[in-house]
């Protein structure tokens, strides 16, 4: 089993160690692609518009394009610290084994591809939406390079929020996880997406998975897994449908 992550925009605010080697990360099939688009961040990011074109909000403009400006020689840190948002606050991976949470678990990232737990990166702010110039929208121009260095085994548990899971399109056995909120109205079951639950409930369920060492081969044999482990699921074709109470 791969469990597949989007990374996290609230991340630590600096490394502390020694700043960044490309040649050790994972994947090194990813390298040039990594150094394309560090040059055209790192080039956007001197420009007039480099706040509408990396679409960064108006309180945090200064501190992400001086994370970005700096990448080259910032200390970096590993990727299983550097992810700080809700969906890592109950993942809880200091809780977890930390060679097996390394060997399941890919991040996905606009800046780097994809990385494992124990890449050692800066911080940075730029999303897989962006359009990049001259490189074009991140999750497009990720696609080749994606294809050809990712090849996991066995089930996929597919995480990841929409721009990242378009970079790469997991092959079968895959299973996206959604997260609904039902609600009963006149006697009717009503069933809503929700957004910041659905992080913390991802995350969630990945920390179970991961401590109580599940190995699901199959879609169904992960219903029952995420079932036994207390969560109200469905598989729903593709997709593990994850059902919180109202």
């Amino acid at each position: 089993m791969h469990i597949l992550l989007p990374p996290s925009e609230k991340k630590a605010t600096e490394g502390d160690g020694p700043p960044l080697d490309l040649a050790s990360l994972s994947l090194p099939e990813l390298t040039a692609a990594r150094r394309r688009v560090i040059t055209a961040l790192t080039r956007a990011c001197r420009r007039k518009d480099a706040a509408e074109t990396l679409g960064l909000p108006a309180g945090q403009i200064d501190e992400a394009l001086a994370r970005n400006r700096a990448l080259k020689e910032a200390p970096a840190l590993p990727a299983a610290r550097l992810y700080t948002g809700v969906l890592y606050d109950n993942l809880d991976l200091p809780s977890l084994d930390p060679e097996a949470a390394a060997e399941r678990i890919v991040v996905f990232s606009g800046l780097w591809g994809a990385l494992r737990l124990t890449d050692r990166v800066p911080p940075y702010r730029l999303s897989m939406s962006v359009s990049l110039p001259p490189l074009g929208r991140l999750g497009t121009f990720w696609k080749p390079a994606m294809n050809k260095a990712l090849r996991p085994s066995g089930l996929i548990v597919d995480m990841r929020s929409g721009p990242y899971a378009a970079a790469w399109k997991a092959p079968q056995p895959a299973v996206a996880v959604r997260v609904f909120r039902e609600t009963i109205s006149g006697g009717v079951p009503k069933r809503t997406v929700v957004s910041h639950m659905a992080k913390a409930t991802r995350g969630a369920i990945a920390h179970d998975l991961l401590k109580a060492g599940a190995d699901p081969a199959t879609p169904e044999e992960l219903l029952k897994a995420v079932a036994d482990l207390g969560h109200t699921v469905e598989l729903n074709g593709t997709n593990l449908d994850v059902i919180l109470p109202s």
